[in-house]
């Protein structure tokens, strides 16, 4: 999606949601792989994914959406209160489906193939949940936000997601979950075809 206005801010979301998005897609590879027969990735791969998800999405990206973009949307107009309230929701129960599906992958690590099943449906609940989370905020939340919000929010929004600091341990937990990002797609990418 084009967004009239290049906003620092706005780059940075969808440009995490496009590397969570990716990171989804190997959920599901990993977990299709299961079920073809054929060589899956060892489990630390996948625990790896959903790492990230925890660390990264869950840590920092959707905190400083709730706190910055849609606390500023909620002072700026009204209209979106529902989807609002709708995605802070998301942002609280996409935490609950990191850990179900944790607990998922560890129940597959203990009993084997009889658990795969169930470990897919959770990867494929959570890839739709996260595709619709996805398109709230980019089809509804964004173009708002390019209506509603002044040039003051925008340059705090700019710098705040400009940033992209982990507000627990600074650059430097920052560098490395690149780093694993890299890995898990580089993992996924070569290993299931």
């Amino acid at each position: 999606m084009q967004y009239p206005t290049a906003r620092r801010a706005v780059q940075t979301i969808v440009r995490e949601h496009q590397q969570l998005s990716a990171v989804v897609n190997g959920m599901a590879r990993y977990v299709e792989s299961l079920s073809e027969g054929g060589h899956a990735p060892e489990p630390m791969v996948m625990r790896a994914m959903l790492y990230y998800i925890r660390e990264y999405p869950e840590q920092i990206h959707h905190p400083k959406e709730d706190k910055y973009l849609l606390a500023r949307l909620r002072t700026r107009t009204d209209e979106l209160d529902d989807v609002i309230e709708e995605l802070e929701a998301q942002h609280v129960a996409g935490e609950a489906r990191v850990r179900d599906l944790e607990r998922a992958l560890t129940r597959y690590e203990l009993s084997g193939s009889a658990e795969a099943p169930a470990l897919r449906a959770l990867v494929g609940e959570y890839a739709a949940f996260y595709s619709h989370h996805r398109r709230l905020e980019e089809e509804v939340i964004l173009p708002a936000a390019l209506q509603f919000l002044t040039a003051a929010d925008w340059m705090e929004l700019d710098e705040v997601f400009g940033e992209n600091h982990d507000p627990f341990s600074g650059s430097e937990i920052q560098g490395e979950l690149d780093r694993l990002y890299s890995l898990i797609f580089s993992t996924v990418s070569g290993t299931i075809q």
